[in-house]
């Protein structure tokens, strides 16, 4: 196929839109990666202190702990799942346009999938934020009596 430099600059303008979603997943990613070494080193300093003796609140927090490291591997399978599924939106964009292969309904149901596995890690992100919300201010009314 005979591909003129015209159609090369409208194929990679189609695919700017794509790529500004998967820099933001990308950020995210980050953010997410973050919070999950954060949680490992918590468990690492408790499990340390639960090497000198039983510790009750040590064993609540790292329960506390277990649950945000569970939902931050949702959250960061979904937005990597999202990465993915971008990442196949951008190639298929440029097959769709050098090629007469009809690629647009296989690009809207990527780009579906994309949205709900993006959605599908923010709320794994709030819910993570929450459980860990909920055990601060459990601690702060305790420090308060």
């Amino acid at each position: 196929m005979n591909i003129q430099t015209n159609d090369i600059g409208h194929v990679i303008q189609l695919a700017i839109a794509p790529v500004f979603l998967l820099t933001g997943v990308a950020t995210k990613l980050t953010v997410l990666m973050n919070r999950l070494a954060r949680i490992i080193d918590r468990t690492r300093v408790l499990k340390a202190e639960l090497r000198k003796g039983p510790d009750a609140e040590a064993h609540e927090e790292l329960d506390v702990l277990y649950t945000r490291w569970q939902l931050i591997n949702y959250a960061l399978s979904a937005s990597t799942g999202c990465g993915l599924l971008i990442c196949v939106i951008i190639a298929f964009l440029f097959l769709d346009d050098t090629t007469n292969l009809p690629l647009d309904r296989y690009i809207a149901g990527m780009f579906v999938l994309a949205m709900i596995a993006l959605i599908a890690s923010f709320i794994f992100l709030l819910r993570e934020v929450f459980v860990s919300f909920r055990y601060m201010r459990m601690h702060l009314h305790d420090a308060a009596r």
